[in-house]
């Protein structure tokens, strides 16, 4: 029985673990966090990642979870309504099966299918790295596996221990962003409210009908704010010169900002990388191909890759020539995806008055137009069969 060792246990890494687990591996998965991450900000489940939940045996379960935002109301600077309209009429997508989910809700699920059949290790990660896939944790624990899937996101420790720094793969598409709760003053349920200025944006997320809001600023630069990506002061201070002055109710996010205790502060990138493998370790999700928030596909991707990884690893004994398959076959709908975005074309947060004006037309022009076809970058990749039952 092959060893695997899967770091980081999201989305990505629990989705590879059932597959593996369930064609005869036996996983470990470890993940930094010293308890599950369940985080409740949306996140969408589209086209081709469909046909995964759904062999996967959760789509009713991620069916009950499903939010079903109402409206997303688009504002001008000064808080004066552009237009409201339903998230189907700008996100398209077939009526009634595109999901949208908490993010927990979507971690806990993954890890419930796997809890009792795989080690899971919480409050460690991987320390050293090697590609014949020597192991030394950050616990001590020294270990030899057949093979390490890096599924620790955006900013891989894997990916960096094997392939090298971040900084080779990173590509900055000119934007940065802060998510933060708040309280749910503004009575808004089940909807989304954006403002925009020029190369600013400010929203405000109401997840069915709790009492917190999810907040978010963005905003243009032409280069990444290298000087605050380790320090949350330097971030939050950031933050508020740029917003600085601006209307609406920005002054009370800015506010909610300073105070919050799970500020999340990125840029807005992508990461790609001329090949996902090396030796005996290969990269899956943001850790191999991150496609940026602002195609909506990433949690899509994470679970589309995994299924692809996991299949090729069932079907082909070599490991080389199984990431070779997985490779092959996802490279291309990976780069669709990523394609849906290009640097500083942010279709919903506009970087220049022009942009803005166009994005304001189209707005309007929803109200009357019917809901847009689904994109066919979503379901552009029919997946193979997996070569054994599945619990």
């Amino acid at each position: 029985m092959k060893k695997v060792l899967i770091s980081g246990a999201s989305i990505a890494g629990p989705a590879l673990a059932f597959w593996l687990r369930s064609a005869g591996f036996a996983v470990t998965l470890v993940e930094k966090a010293p308890e599950l991450r369940a985080g409740g900000y949306p996140i969408d489940v589209r086209g081709t990642a469909l046909d995964v939940v759904r062999r996967m045996g959760i789509l009713p379960r991620l069916r009950e979870q499903h939010i079903s935002t109402r409206r997303l109301t688009f504002l001008d600077a000064d808080g004066g309504e552009i237009v409201s309209v339903a998230p189907d009429a700008i996100i398209g997508g077939a009526e009634g099966e595109d999901l949208e989910i908490r993010r927990g809700d979507l971690i806990r699920t993954l890890y419930d299918l796997v809890r009792d059949d795989v080690d899971v290790r919480f409050g460690d990660t991987i320390a050293t790295l090697t590609e014949d896939a020597d192991v030394t944790f950050r616990s001590g624990r020294e270990e030899t596996y057949d093979l390490v899937i890096g599924a620790d996101g955006l900013h891989s420790r894997t990916r960096e221990l094997v392939f090298g720094e971040e900084s080779a793969f990173h590509h900055y598409l000119g934007y940065s962003f802060a998510g933060f709760t708040m309280p749910n003053d503004f009575g808004l349920v089940r909807e989304g409210v954006t403002w925009s200025t020029p190369g600013k944006g400010a929203a405000l997320y109401a997840v069915l009908d709790s009492e917190e809001v999810h907040g978010f600023l963005v905003f243009a630069r032409p280069e990444p704010p290298l000087e605050a990506f380790r320090d949350p002061e330097a971030q939050r201070d950031l933050i508020a010169r740029t917003f600085a002055g601006e209307g609406w109710e920005v002054p009370r996010l800015v506010t909610a900002m300073r105070e919050a205790d799970d500020l999340f502060f990125d840029v807005v990138s992508q990461i790609r990388m001329p090949r996902w493998s090396a030796g005996r370790v290969a990269l899956v999700g943001d850790a191999a191909h991150a496609p940026s928030f602002l195609t909506g596909q990433g949690t899509s991707l994470a679970l589309v890759g995994a299924y692809v990884l996991g299949q090729a690893l069932a079907t082909i004994p070599d490991h080389a020539a199984a990431f070779a398959a997985y490779e092959n076959r996802l490279r291309g709908f990976v780069e669709a995806n990523q394609a849906l975005v290009s640097e500083g074309q942010a279709t919903l947060f506009p970087s220049t008055p022009e942009a803005l004006e166009r994005r304001n037309a189209a707005l309007r022009q929803l109200t009357t137009a019917p809901p847009p076809a689904p994109r066919p970058e979503h379901s552009a990749l029919t997946l193979p069969d997996f070569p054994v039952p599945v619990r």
